[in-house]
């Protein structure tokens, strides 16, 4: 009998913990407590794998942390346990919406529809799917679905007016979001779209009237103030313009949108010495902004700094090499030194670049050959702009003055490192590395710094041309990729790679070092879609809860987004090639974050730290992830680490983030 109570007890004891975890884990997932409430499903989860309602609001709390693939993959654990289960094909869909994945996502949609028909928020949600995925007419009827049977959420309208809008049918885009006002007078955003299409239409007055009604409901609402300054500056009132924009940075004063416009304007009604601190600020902010460079170079011409001029176009051009009207203003400027032969060099080069763009017919990349373009227009949206509580930033747009370490590639070095360097230092050892830097023609090292090879130019000249060394094919191609990215010809250096990666892969150590020209395309590939996104960026939001629904509101402008896929399969490749290699773990780390998927990135550095554990940048990059995700004690610990490892700017960070609440 006692032996029968006790077996009773224990088993009513179980069953409350798991009440206790799940109760703690719903608690902390509406407090927004997402790395907590992942510690009490993960018990859950040991407790009982069989309670797909577990894995479901597990997930939820990875999306909310960025762990787009990890939130995808307890969404399908919880459809395998349980294949009737709606929720989760509908949160599996929206994972896989953000993945760019829109027919996989649309699939998961239409089963879940096929579970719930009159579940109608299924119809919202595949309305925003077909919205990213410029299927605008269907979106149209899956809104139009919805708003039959849910005929007073304003959101439907919001978006269902967007949709209209890329349709170009503005009488349309507008009704929708005079009904979204008619129902929520106290939503500012729908006054915001609708101010915006007031304004594309150049009717100020009512536009100004619909930023002024956002602006009284939300006083801190920063985007009603930024759209309110570009309309006063169409209308040529430029002080209100500045009093609007001086309002938004009292909020963010490092919002760097917002400072590049007011840059612009000081420079145009005369106040230069305004206009430079405001783009300096910009250029510390996104030193790889090419417009920001341009635009300063500008203000030093008006102002007859022309060596100050010189420098900063010199920087842009280094910074995109096929910036003909950088070129063509470098002319000027060169001219009013009096240097005519240099000056007639770079004229001649921008109206070969024209020439060149012209004849590819690309209207994306021939926009800065462009010689009549104005560069030196306002930029109206931006990724500053996130809401304040979105969650799914990127790291380094957050407010962390400190950069990720930079992500490791092969690169041409002057010299090769000589024996007696390694006996004091804590180098990484490896035979396959060790045997390319031996054996290669060109002095070649992994490195993660920006600095390039100089000097080489006899070596290159006789390696482009094929004659005087002899090499493997698929090594000189992949030299000569390298030798390309060294002078910032990004296309060219691609087709290198590519062809190294296909080339001949019969000699002994030829499947191995396409590991290295994996990693190499990869980081290339990266680096070309971060120069596109310092100069163009847009943010879509979604919010969710944990009551089986979904709300996304979609923009109305058109949004860019950008795809680390191809970089992540290249890493991907190449780590199975050389599981052994850190660097590769450690770059596809960082390119996670890119892509951000945090939790992901914390396992990639892991791996690399534990197959070097002298990887200083590693535990650096790992500590700020960790301090992100609101887990200070393990990535303090880290940043430590990365100091006594040699890492200088750990200490920095661990002063602002790790010391605060001592020193209070």
């Amino acid at each position: 009998m006692c032996l029968i109570l006790l077996a009773t007890a224990l088993a009513a004891h179980a069953q409350y913990d798991k009440d206790v975890f799940y109760y703690r884990g719903r608690n902390a997932l509406a407090d927004g407590k997402y790395s907590q409430a992942i510690e009490n499903f993960n018990i859950l989860a040991r407790l009982d794998t069989t309670d797909y309602w577990t894995f479901f609001f597990r997930g939820i709390a990875k999306y909310n942390l960025g762990d787009i693939r990890g939130a995808q993959t307890d969404f399908d654990r919880s459809v395998r346990i349980n294949p009737v289960f709606t929720n989760g094909f509908h949160y599996r869909a929206i994972t896989l919406s953000r993945e760019g994945k829109y027919d996989e996502a649309l699939a998961d949609l239409e089963k879940a529809i096929m579970l719930r028909p009159e579940y109608m928020g299924l119809y919202f949600s595949r309305g925003v799917t077909y919205f990213l995925a410029q299927q605008f007419e269907n979106a149209i009827n899956d809104f139009d679905h919805y708003i039959r049977k849910e005929p007073k959420d304003p959101s439907a309208y919001l978006n269902r007016g967007a949709s209209w809008l890329f349709l170009s049918d503005t009488t349309k885009a507008l009704t929708d979001y005079n009904k979204a006002i008619k129902m929520d007078r106290f939503e500012p955003e729908g006054y915001i779209r609708r101010g915006r299409l007031y304004a594309a239409k150049k009717q100020y007055g009512e536009a100004i009237a619909d930023m002024n009604q956002a602006i009284s409901l939300d006083s801190t609402n920063t985007f009603a103030y930024f759209n309110r300054a570009l309309m006063y500056y169409d209308m040529h009132d430029y002080n209100s313009a500045m009093a609007d924009l001086n309002r938004v940075l009292e909020d963010e004063p490092g919002n760097a949108l917002t400072l590049y416009n007011r840059s612009l304007i000081s420079a145009q009604v005369g106040d230069f010495d305004s206009a430079l601190q405001d783009m300096d600020r910009v250029i510390n902010i996104n030193p790889g902004n090419v417009l920001a460079w341009f635009n300063r170079a500008s203000f030093f011409t008006q102002m007859g700094r022309w060596m100050d001029a010189y420098e900063d176009y010199s920087k842009a051009i280094e910074l995109y090499p096929d910036f003909a009207k950088a070129y063509m203003n470098r002319s000027y400027v060169e001219n009013m030194m009096g240097h005519r032969q240099a000056s007639k060099a770079d004229y001649d080069m921008a109206q070969q670049k024209v020439r060149e763009y012209r004849a590819k017919n690309s209207s994306d990349a021939g926009s800065f050959a462009d010689t009549t373009k104005k560069y030196s227009a306002l930029l109206s949206l931006d990724a500053d702009f996130a809401k304040k509580d979105f969650d799914n930033e990127l790291l380094q747009h957050r407010d962390i003055d400190i950069r990720l370490k930079p992500l490791y590639k092969m690169a041409l070095a002057k010299e090769r490192p000589t024996e007696g360097s390694y006996a004091i230092s804590r180098r990484y050892e490896n035979a396959l590395v060790d045997r390319i830097a031996a054996t290669s023609p060109i002095p070649v090292i992994i490195t993660n710094t920006d600095s390039l090879a100089a000097g080489q130019s006899a070596g290159m000249e006789a390696l482009l041309s094929g004659t005087g060394i002899a090499m493997h094919q698929a090594w000189r191609d992949f030299l000569k990729g390298m030798y390309e990215v060294s002078g910032k010809q990004y296309n060219m250096a691609l087709s290198y790679y590519d062809k190294a990666i296909e080339g001949d892969a019969s000699g002994t150590y030829d499947p191995y070092y396409r590991a290295f020209y994996l990693m190499n395309r990869a980081v290339l590939r990266a680096d070309m879609i971060d120069f596109i996104s310092s100069i163009e960026s847009t943010v879509q939001t979604l919010s969710m809860d944990v009551q089986g629904t979904s709300r996304a509101r979609v923009s109305d402008d058109v949004n860019r987004t950008y795809d680390y896929s191809e970089a992540i399969a290249d890493l991907e490749e190449a780590a199975k090639i050389l599981p052994d290699l850190p660097y590769i773990w450690f770059d596809l780390g960082n390119i996670y974050i890119l892509s951000s998927q945090l939790v992901n990135s914390i396992s990639s550095y892991d791996k690399a730290i534990s197959l070097y554990p002298y990887m200083g940048d590693a535990y650096f990059n790992r500590g700020l992830v960790l301090i992100y995700l609101k887990d200070k004690e393990k990535g303090c610990i880290d940043l430590s680490t990365a100091g006594e490892l040699g890492v200088k700017d750990a200490y920095s960070v661990i002063s602002k983030y790790c010391e605060k609440e001592e020193n209070r």
